[in-house]
């Protein structure tokens, strides 16, 4: 078998914050519990464990492949919420969202400071970067 990631660890202050806010912002189901963690699962099989601690948290960048439709969703929940979005992780385009390769894409915090992106397309394909060229 081919090397594939499982899950993450994601240092949080509160576990029931920060997990229910990347599952209902990526409208994803409750998070469930296993040992210390609360776990959102995404669609790939891959898991989101959060692990609250007291001390600091060095802030992460954690990116989402999603679709046209589901980028809409997430975007509206994104607004709802009344959240700061910039469409690079540098946040000098705020109140943008980007088309990179002919996508869209956003990135926004979560509530421990972690930078969040949702991209419809993957970067970095041969293709794509002929086309962004």
């Amino acid at each position: 078998m081919a090397a594939q990631l499982n899950h993450t660890i994601v240092w949080c202050r509160d576990q029931k914050t920060s997990a229910g806010f990347l599952a209902e912002i990526l409208g994803l189901p409750t998070p469930r519990r296993f040992a210390h963690f609360l776990v959102v699962d995404l669609a790939n099989g891959v898991s989101m464990d959060y692990y609250e601690t007291g001390a600091n948290v060095a802030r992460q960048h954690y990116a989402f492949l999603v679709g046209e439709d589901e980028f809409d969703s997430i975007f509206a929940r994104i607004r709802d919420r009344g959240l700061s979005i910039w469409a690079d992780p540098a946040r000098r385009r705020p109140g943008e969202i980007n088309h990179h390769f002919g996508g869209r894409g956003v990135y926004f915090e979560d509530p421990d400071g972690h930078m969040l992106e949702i991209i419809t397309r993957p970067y970095g394909s041969e293709s794509d970067l002929r086309a962004e060229s």
